[in-house]
Order: structure tokens, then sequence, then C-alpha cells
């Protein structure tokens, strides 16, 4: 497949924005090329929450500031319309009087939403959408799905036995997946912004849910736990990470862990309503089987990994089932990942603001 000059500079700008993954978030992931006369002059990306986004970094770089007005800027996502934590990035590029700038999506934030493209187009800077629009929408699936679906991109993660088990009779799971299965966990924990499990897997296994044989941010810990029935000397209780326990008992916060109260006859579509008003965009779903089956039967989920390690159980807690086929498949030192990505031609999957 041969590239035409936008998709070869806009490749660029992917690669650069993908280096933002997990610190940028709420914010999304961002990258920035300058040309000039063919030649790279300038490269940015958004590299950290409330740090310069990537227009901004790619600007700076550029040595010779003259060039700017014959140059052509490709940036992944349209430059954002409004103040925030930093300027407008439409302005700042409008006031460079840079030639032309071509874009690979358009922001469906309201904020932004075709307002940074008019900003260009007002002062006489020649606009092009929808360069690799589709990798780039891709690059920020977690973004979108926040300001579109109005909650946070759901994945739902398990390892399963040769016979389709999640764990034995006694809810022990130890250790279905390789080592190496369980280090890109660790790597997943540390690109997402929370992670939930159940009140039997956080009472059977005691997982701390931090990012371990990783470098990274842990991710926030949530746990269900209706009645508060859970031993407070669990890992999830150690105050260590910021922690949500959801339950229909109280509201308390104390130090890092929060109880937030549910309505008594609460659904999948209200915790994640709930994480989406705290900016959360992603979460993993990591058990038990319950759990997994509930976001699967309310059709709230967008990507489900799947490991198959070589053991077998003969009986115990069943995996959850999915219904749709991988479109990927990768061999993890003789563990099988397979991903599943949600049909989006049967979604139900949208919340109430």
């Amino acid at each position: 497949m041969t590239l035409t000059t936008d998709e070869k500079y806009m490749l660029r700008a992917l690669e650069l924005a993908e280096l933002g993954r997990g610190h940028v978030s709420p914010n999304p992931m961002v990258g920035c090329v300058i040309v000039h006369e063919d030649t790279i002059i300038g490269e940015g990306y958004h590299m950290k929450y409330g740090g310069p986004h990537a227009e901004p970094n790619a600007v700076n770089s550029v040595k010779e500031q003259k060039l700017l007005k014959e140059a052509t800027v490709y940036v992944t996502l349209e430059p954002c319309a409004h103040y925030g934590k930093t300027p407008p990035c439409a302005i700042l590029l409008a006031e460079k009087q840079v030639k032309k700038v071509v874009i690979a999506a358009v922001d469906s934030n309201p904020l932004v939403g075709g307002k940074g493209i008019k900003i260009l187009q007002d002062t006489g800077i020649e606009v092009l959408t929808g360069i690799l629009e589709r990798p780039a929408r891709r690059l920020n699936k977690r973004f979108f799905t926040s300001i579109e679906k109005k909650r946070p991109y759901v994945i739902l993660k398990w390892a399963q036995t040769l016979d389709g088990f999640i764990a034995r009779p006694n809810y022990d799971s130890k250790w279905i997946s390789n080592s190496y299965s369980r280090q890109m966990v660790h790597k997943w924990r540390a690109e997402e912004d929370a992670i939930m499990v159940g009140t039997k897997t956080a009472h059977f296994d005691d997982p701390k849910l931090n990012v371990r044989d990783w470098q990274g941010e842990p991710p926030l810990r949530i746990v269900l736990d209706k009645q508060l029935t859970l031993d407070k000397n669990l890992h999830l209780f150690d105050q260590s990470i910021p922690t949500i326990c959801y339950n229909l008992v109280k509201d308390e916060t104390v130090n890092n862990l929060a109880y937030v109260k549910l309505k008594e006859h609460f659904g999948i579509e209200d915790i994640l309503s709930d994480l989406h008003h705290r900016k959360v965009q992603s979460v993993i779903i990591e058990g038990g089987s319950y759990l997994l089956q509930k976001f699967i039967q309310s059709e709230l989920w967008d990507e489900a990994r799947v490991f198959t390690g070589n053991k077998t159980f003969k009986s115990g807690i069943s995996a959850p089932k999915l219904k749709q086929i991988a479109t990927e498949k990768y061999d993890i030192m003789g563990d099988c990942l397979e991903i599943f990505e949600k049909n989006e031609s049967t979604s139900k999957n949208t919340t109430n603001g």
C-alpha cells in the first residue's frame, strides 16, 4: 500500500500521539508534525495531563519560526478551541499564521466540535480533515466513548483453563496464565484509568490491583460490596491507592478510600455513569465470572481480553460466555490471548448523562 504525502506525515503524528498513552487521561492522546517543503521541522505530542498540548510542543520545537507561515501542520485531533488547563491550540496556530492544517479526526467534544476548525478557517488557513481518521479514532477510542456514550470504555479481562473454568470449586484461580501473560496484565493496568472486581474476587483473591512488573501509575481501584461485608484488612482497603467501594449502605470518604452509596436496585449503567462523572475514561473488569457476565448481559462492554492457559480444572467456576468470534489471537509463550471487540450493530451501550 502506497501512502500519500498527507498520510505519511499523519502516520508519524499518530506514532507520536501513542507516546502519551497512560499519561494524559482524561485528555486524548494527540500528536503533531510540522512540515516545510517535504521536511519535518517540528514535532510534538501531549505528554502529560495538565501540560502543554501537542501543537505548542511541536511549534516550540521549530528552530526557524519564520518557516511556520509556509508550513503544513499535521495533527491527529482537531485543535482545541477552549481555555482549559492550557490556552486554545487553534488560536496558537492562527497566530502563527501557518499555511495549512491537516486533521485526522474532528473532536466530538461539544467544547470543540468544529470550533477549532472555524478559528483556523476564519484566519485564512486551509484546513483538510479525515486523513487516517479511522486509526485516529481507534487510538482515542476511550476519549470518544466517554464523549459520545457518556461512560467509560469497558475492557473485560479474564483467564480461563482449557476446559473453560475461571477458578476451582473453592474459588482459587492461581495460576491459570503464565508469568508473561501476567506481566502483560500489569502493562494494561498502567494504561487504563480504573480496574474493577466484585465481592467474591476481593474476598477469595485479596488482590492488590496495583502495577507491578511494569512502569506506570496504578489505576483507580473499584470494588463492589453491597452490604460492606468484606474484611477491612484486605489489600483493597489499605488506602495506598485511590479506591472506590460501591455499596448500598453509606457515603463516606477516608483518605484514599471512598464509599459510594448506590440506589437499591442499581444497574451496571449506574456505576458507569458515576465513573463518567468522575472523568474515568476506561475501566478493566477483572472479575469474577458473575460480574463479567453482568457486563456482557447488559451489553455494556467494548472489548474483551481472554487468556486461555494450558491447564485443566475439570470442575469449578465457569468462565463467562461471549457469543462473538475473536478479532485477534496471540501466542503468549504458550498461553492463547484472544481479543474480542463488541459488535456495534447490536449495541445498547449508552447511558444517561
